[in-house]
């Protein structure tokens, strides 16, 4: 009973670590953003986005290093359709959430290629030569190679230098505002990052073992509470930016993540060392794909994403957890 109640604790505590640390977070993001009259989204998609990749990026980088590649795989793939179908589907049903056009025409596509380019290189040579479909899903049919994690680095590097030079080409208007100090933003980022940061992590320890306290098994646990735990970062950043009122910051920070976790996550983890691709992340990265075209499709229009799209996407969600469970 000790041993439930201090892990059960644990998780409440990390649990508040993660909404507090987003809570600054968020805060500080939006006051640099107006100090250096720089777009939220922009903000979005570069600073809050790797600050809520932190977890993933320890997690992948740990697994090669330790060369349980096949995680680095299954990290970023869940991470990002957690991303799009949770932490989007939820801000939706609180808060309609409309998409920046910039978003749709720029970093959607960016975010599908380069998924495109990782499943064309890792899964589809075994696919076209015909073994692909007698492979058992455990079994290994490709690599992401160290020549195809530096190219996505290097692809990562010259998309953040383009967000860059495209901010300062269109500043946003100056508005009247309490100004925080630098200081103070700075301070509330990183005060930011390291709660957030810390709080995954706990989450995911303690839920392992009160997981493991309920007789479930490892797979399972992976499938679910390390998947959610890496992701909480985006999701509870991404519900308090949509509660805020800061909407673009909630998208920016979605398709941001999901792009670092790409380019730079998978790119530094097959840097370090070649990750294995097996069938099943095969099947994961081609739902990643459907379900990214899928949300693609449901920001066009100009409307955005409301309430029904995010039930909608809720229940894929919900769909593909108990697809991977049962296949």
């Amino acid at each position: 009973m000790l041993y439930f109640s201090v892990n059960a604790l644990l998780l409440v505590v990390s649990f508040v670590a993660l909404i507090k640390g987003a809570d600054f977070f968020v805060d500080g993001s939006s006051a640099l953003a107006k100090i250096f009259k720089v777009p939220s989204l922009i903000i979005g998609l570069t600073v809050v986005a790797l600050g809520t990749s932190l977890p993933e990026l320890a997690v992948s980088t740990s697994a090669a290093l330790q060369g349980s590649n096949e995680i680095a795989v299954s990290n970023v793939v869940g991470s990002n359709i957690f991303n799009l179908l949770v932490v989007l589907g939820v801000c939706a049903v609180i808060h309609r959430v409309p998409v920046d056009k910039i978003v749709i025409k720029r970093d959607f596509p960016i975010s599908v290629l380069a998924l495109v380019l990782v499943l064309a290189v890792t899964g589809l040579p075994s696919i076209l030569g015909g073994s692909f479909f007698s492979l058992k899903m455990e079994e290994n049919v490709g690599l992401v190679y160290r020549w195809l994690g530096l190219l996505l680095l290097l692809f990562f590097v010259i998309y953040i230098i383009y967000l860059i030079i495209d901010s300062k080409k269109h500043p946003v208007q100056e508005e009247e505002f309490a100004e925080k100090p630098l200081w103070k933003c700075i301070l509330l980022i990183v005060g930011g990052i390291v709660a957030i940061t810390l709080g995954g992590k706990l989450v995911v320890y303690s839920a392992q073992n009160l997981a493991r306290f309920f007789g479930m098994t490892e797979t399972l646990i992976g499938l679910t509470v390390v998947a959610l735990g890496t992701s909480l970062p985006e999701l509870v950043t991404s519900i308090i930016a949509a509660r805020k009122g800061e909407v673009e910051l909630a998208v920016g920070n979605v398709v941001g993540s999901n792009i670092f976790n790409i380019l730079l996550i998978l790119g530094v983890s097959s840097a370090i060392h070649p990750v294995a691709v097996n069938a099943a992340s095969v099947y994961d990265m081609t739902i990643l794909l459907a379900v990214s075209i899928m949300t693609w499709l449901f920001c066009l229009g100009g409307k955005g994403i409301n309430r029904i799209k995010g039930l909608v996407m809720v229940l894929a969600y919900v769909g593909t957890v108990i697809f991977a469970i049962v296949r």
